[in-house]
């Protein structure tokens, strides 16, 4: 299929027609939900519909890595591009970087000095004018209404000067009587709002609150599917498989699943990334990456932290402490993360894996873990495991852990994985 035919039949199209033609320059549009139910993603979803119709985009992310939201990209991408047989590809995917623009502050601060340098230094400098300034991750819930208001204002007032449509994801929490209780203070100034809400079917519906004052609000017949990252109508489910050699592996190389998931990947073709370092004997050496002590730090978590989230103590020994710094390099640019383990009663994974689940939680990765005790897959989503039909690998760079101790059954789970993903191994 060409870029023409893949934008023409976008479910995004179908969200345009919802709210009359779209969200308009200069306009404000919100994504809300909870925790995990997938805002991140949708907000790539929509930068890379106006990426695939040749606009520009200036996606900003407060607390995430480039390299982090990038990865959404490429997993949004690649998605897509299996889906929809995309042809040429390769030419597209380099004018969908050349058109877009990733500035991440780690520390969450974003004021009008920083809006000002970003957006001159793109403009005279390098010629950048986007179409869609997105911007992700803004911690409303540490500032008061009136600071609020002042904020979205400024973002406003920067999309009309740079004739761009505005969107901001906003989290929402549990106890709100409404979503919109999250916008306090700045509610009229959204133009068009919309909210992730988890259905009985274990799918996430993208429901319309607000659309430009239309006061009988349409359903959009929109899912958003929490296994691929990416936005479908709800009678189309995407069932494209890709093959295995498209696919890279992040692993630490362990005995047990660790070596599971390489002899599946091996034998699918699939490349592997094996993080080691100085000192340390793997079970798989295909695609070794030994890192070095600058690297490792990258990775590095304090004790007070692991016992709080962990709820356990990890030995004092520094190359364990290693294994877990390498974990970070194994989670942090995959699109989708697979354990095989246990679920234990107060939400954690058992073992020393259980790390690579919690740090992809935090990362807001998807992540997929199968308990091979009850023998069932369970996802991350609304803050608790919830069992799920068994998932595929969808992400280019997916990473792959779990227990030593793997069994017969946990060993199936990751061969079926395989099977489901990529068909029967040649």
């Amino acid at each position: 299929m060409y870029r023409k035919e893949v934008n023409e039949k976008s479910p995004l199209r179908i969200l345009e027609r919802s709210i009359h033609g779209g969200l308009g320059k200069g306009n404000l549009g919100v994504i809300m939900g909870r925790t995990g139910s997938g805002k991140t993603p949708c907000l790539v979803q929509i930068g890379l519909d106006d990426l695939m119709r040749d606009r520009a985009v200036l996606h900003i992310s407060l607390g995430q890595r480039v390299e982090h939201v990038q990865s959404y990209y490429d997993h949004a991408f690649e998605t897509l591009a299996a889906e929809t047989d995309l042809a040429d590809r390769d030419h597209i995917r380099l004018q969908i970087a050349k058109n877009r623009m990733i500035n991440s502050y780690t520390d969450k601060q974003l004021d009008s000095s920083r809006l000002l340098r970003t957006t001159e230094t793109l403009k005279e400098r390098l010629g950048f004018a986007p179409s869609a300034l997105l911007v992700d991750r803004y911690p409303f819930y540490n500032h008061t209404p009136a600071e609020n208001r002042r904020t979205v204002e400024l973002l406003k007032m920067y999309a009309k000067e740079l004739n761009a449509e505005l969107w901001l994801t906003v989290r929402t929490h549990r106890e709100d009587p409404s979503p919109m209780t999250a916008c306090g203070g700045w509610e009229e100034m959204i133009d068009v709002a919309l909210y992730l809400e988890e259905t009985a079917e274990n799918g996430i519906a993208l429901q319309l609150l607000k659309d430009h004052g239309t006061a009988n609000l349409p359903d959009t017949h929109l899912m958003f599917n929490p296994e691929t990252g990416a936005l479908i109508s709800d009678d189309q489910p995407t069932t494209a498989l890709l093959r295995g050699s498209a696919f890279t592996l992040l692993s630490g190389g362990a005995e047990g699943a660790e070596s599971e998931f390489g002899v599946c990947a091996e034998k699918w073709g699939a490349q592997e990334e094996t993080y080691s370092f100085a000192g340390r004997t793997t079970a798989r050496t295909r695609g070794l990456i030994e890192l070095n002590e600058q690297e490792l730090a990258r990775g590095a978590v304090s004790r007070t932290y692991l016992q709080a989230h962990m709820h356990r103590r990890y030995p004092d020994d520094p190359d364990f402490l290693k294994v877990l710094q390498s974990i970070w390099h194994q989670v942090n640019t995959a699109g989708q993360v697979f354990i095989v383990g246990q679920v234990l009663p107060d939400g954690t994974i058992k073992g020393g894996t259980g790390w690579a689940a919690e740090l992809g939680r935090h990362l807001h990765k998807p992540v997929f873990v199968y308990d091979q005790e009850q023998g069932k897959w369970f996802q991350w989503r609304n803050e608790a495991w919830r069992p799920i039909e068994p998932p595929r690998i969808v992400a280019r760079r997916f990473c792959g852990g779990g227990t030593r101790n793997l069994n017969e059954t946990g060993k199936r789970a990751i061969l079926n994985l395989f099977i489901r993903s990529f068909g029967e191994a040649k």
